[in-house]
């Protein structure tokens, strides 16, 4: 079984709780990132993902200069870089995640891995298809 780092994606950015949400997905259309981690003071304080502009913002209304922070997602879930795919798989099925930051022992952003990165190896399309299973339930 692979380890995270293996897999993961290293190009990884993150963004500040301060921008605003036309700032964060300006970024992500740029960048190619459908999620990315919230920093603050060092600290990873969050996630902001598409769908969070979508739901959280656009169909609530909100003004496109309206705060990351306002509408990010808290509590950050990760795994370890040296941590295998199945334990990725068992922390994105809890929290209901498809895509999972991955930090070093220092707990220093170093990658993101996503279910599309399990299935890069014919070995771990199982463990891919048991985690949407479970995190797409209601």
């Amino acid at each position: 079984m692979h380890q995270l780092r293996d897999l993961m994606s290293r190009d990884v950015k993150v963004i500040n709780p301060d921008m605003t949400i036309m700032q964060a997905a300006a970024t992500m259309r740029d960048e190619g990132f459908g999620m990315m981690p919230v920093g603050e003071n060092d600290r990873m304080i969050g996630t902001i993902s598409d769908r969070d502009i979508a739901i959280r913002a656009v169909a609530e209304g909100k003004d496109s200069s309206t705060k990351v922070r306002d509408v990010m997602s808290d509590g950050v879930a990760w795994a370890f870089e040296d941590e295998s795919v199945d334990e990725a798989v068992k922390i994105m099925s809890e929290r209901q995640v498809r895509r999972l930051p991955v930090v070093d022992r220092e707990k220093r952003l170093v990658g993101i891995v996503s279910l599309g990165d399990f299935a890069v190896e014919r070995t771990e399309i199982q463990p891919a298809a048991e985690a949407l299973a479970e995190i797409s339930k209601p």
